[in-house]
């Protein structure tokens, strides 16, 4: 089983062609607060949190964790990447003892390639720190951007299921794919 807690943690940021994946820091906030607070971004994971709730609940200083990562362009926050170690009680089969990649974007950068950009450069990024070990990704069938950015990342179907009121996709990438992904419309 993968232990972010066995990687030294935070790894030097990131960088890309046109972003740097790092730390949340303080400057985050209001982007994190938007982040969730979105009805668009909260479509296919449960729906928008409410704002005040949010407010509440993020500190002044967001923390980071072992395989969290903010993407940021130009020196602004627009969405975010996560790499958590399932434990059984995940609703997706075969997931418990792996990696899980998560990503969220502010939907006023869909559409630009960010997602593609940055997930392959964290998904390369793990693979150098915990070589040999699979990645897995678990996204609702009917959001198919997402599906597709996860077959263009290398993930490969393995199982669909139903959880939280839908059907979901669920697939694993390989240990040692190192693909990188260009711009494109995702």
């Amino acid at each position: 089983m993968a232990d972010l807690g066995s990687v030294t943690w935070p790894p030097e940021p990131i960088r890309t062609e046109r972003l740097m994946l790092r730390e949340p820091e303080a400057r985050d906030r209001a982007a994190l607060i938007e982040l969730n607070a979105s009805p668009e971004v909260g479509a296919y994971i449960g729906g928008a949190r409410p704002r005040d709730e949010l407010e509440a609940a993020i500190p002044a200083v967001p923390k980071g964790r072992p395989g969290q990562f903010v993407v940021d362009l130009d020196g602004a926050m627009i969405g975010a990447i996560t790499l958590e170690s399932r434990d059984g009680e995940h609703q997706a089969p075969r997931a418990a003892g792996k990696v899980e990649l998560g990503y969220l974007f502010l939907p006023q950068v869909w559409g630009r390639g960010y997602a593609a950009e940055s997930c392959a450069a964290v998904l390369d990024w793990f693979s150098g720190a915990l070589p040999g070990e699979p990645v897995v990704l678990t996204t609702q069938t009917a959001n198919v951007r997402s599906v597709r950015l996860a077959t263009r990342l290398g993930f490969v179907e393995t199982a669909r299921f139903e959880a939280y009121g839908a059907e979901q996709w669920f697939g694993v990438r390989p240990p040692g794919v190192r693909q990188g992904v260009g711009r494109s419309a995702l």
